[in-house]
């Protein structure tokens, strides 16, 4: 036997079979089968949240990236192409998990919101700037090495791209509410952008940005908690929409309310007696009231318990009628109904 077969069959008995590779990788490619989760180990494990949709938000993005894309063309002078790749809510700390040590992080504040947010700008699209702005030939890729720090020129740049961004959001924003986006500081690492803690929601919105032989990722990410004040507006199916009053429905149901038929009562005089003697009256019995002076019965007219006015008590064409003197509730309505002359109530 030659060098050649002698190495060959050496390379044969090395060869291990299924049985080896499961005992080796302790089982994990047998045939075992897995223990399904339950219905409430799959909720707890869960990695995404799930929030109640933000119509009017998905039109705030969809005209940042056509507002970003102007913005960035005259920034770079440069063709530029932005697509939003996906828009989703997730835990602030699974977010952090994902994103690549070498990305930068600008945090920068919504002034009337009172709150924190964040935008993550990938190693590529930092280079890509620089090299851009820098002069760099083009048809090559950026030529940043990672790991090392950016200089003070390079943090310059990117907090230019970071300032375009947030005036373009905010110019986004504008339809639907006024807000100013301050930047705050630029970080490189994670720990110091922490704006919300690792349990908390936010929504995360990825960009895709190229810029023909050049590319990278911008993420927009929000807290649930800095959108709360504005979380009926961004609610809305459509611009101007209002939430649990419709001005036309409201001035129908008025409408509607003032041709209700209503039963007023008019109140001559009320007596306060015992149980006793009401359970021991019999047919023929009197109520005596107090005798009054000579002279208009006052009378007060009510509708279910509710005293509405004061007047006293006459005759008209035949019929009783009142007339009535004063109001007893205040006209607190914010609807007013003013009658021409106030006439008698039969």
């Amino acid at each position: 036997m030659d060098s050649a077969d002698f190495s060959q069959g050496e390379t044969l008995n090395e060869m291990l079979d299924q049985s080896e590779i499961d005992n080796l990788l302790g089982g994990a490619f047998s045939g075992i089968p897995e223990r399904r989760e339950t219905g409430m180990e799959r909720i707890i494990r869960a990695g995404f949240v799930a929030y109640e949709r933000m119509p009017m938000l998905e039109i705030v993005l969809d005209r940042l990236v056509r507002l970003l894309t102007t913005g960035l063309r005259n920034f770079t002078n440069d063709n530029v192409e932005i697509t939003m790749e996906y828009t989703r809510s997730m835990c602030f700390g699974d977010y952090v998990n994902s994103v690549p040590s070498s990305s930068l992080f600008a945090v920068f504040k919504a002034a009337q919101w009172e709150n924190f947010g964040l935008i993550v700008i990938d190693s590529a699209l930092a280079y890509s700037i620089i090299d851009i702005l820098m002069g760099g030939q083009r048809g090559r890729s950026h030529s940043g090495i990672e790991g090392r720090p950016h200089t003070a020129i390079e943090r310059a740049l990117i907090e230019k791209l970071v300032t375009l961004t947030l005036k373009e959001l905010s110019v986004a924003f504008g339809p639907v509410c006024e807000v100013d986006l301050i930047f705050e500081r630029l970080e490189v690492s994670s720990r110091f952008a922490a704006i919300a803690r690792a349990s908390n929601a936010v929504v995360t919105s990825k960009m895709h940005i190229d810029m023909e032989d050049r590319n990278g990722n911008l993420d927009l990410v929000i807290p649930y908690a800095t959108l709360e004040p504005v979380r009926d507006l961004l609610s809305q199916q459509f611009m101007g929409e209002r939430f649990g009053r419709d001005s036309v429905w409201e001035n129908h149901l008025i409408a509607e309310i003032m041709e209700t038929d209503a039963e007023v009562l008019a109140v001559l005089e009320e007596q306060t007696i015992s149980l006793a003697q009401l359970l021991d009256m019999k047919p023929g019995m009197q109520i005596l009231f107090p005798q009054r002076l000579a002279g208009a019965l006052p009378v007060t007219l009510q509708c279910n318990q509710t005293p509405l006015f004061e007047g006293h008590l006459g005759q008209t064409s035949g019929k009783a009628a009142v007339k009535i003197d004063g109001r007893l509730v205040p006209d607190d309505s914010p609807h007013t109904h003013s009658p021409s002359e106030p006439t008698p109530y039969d």
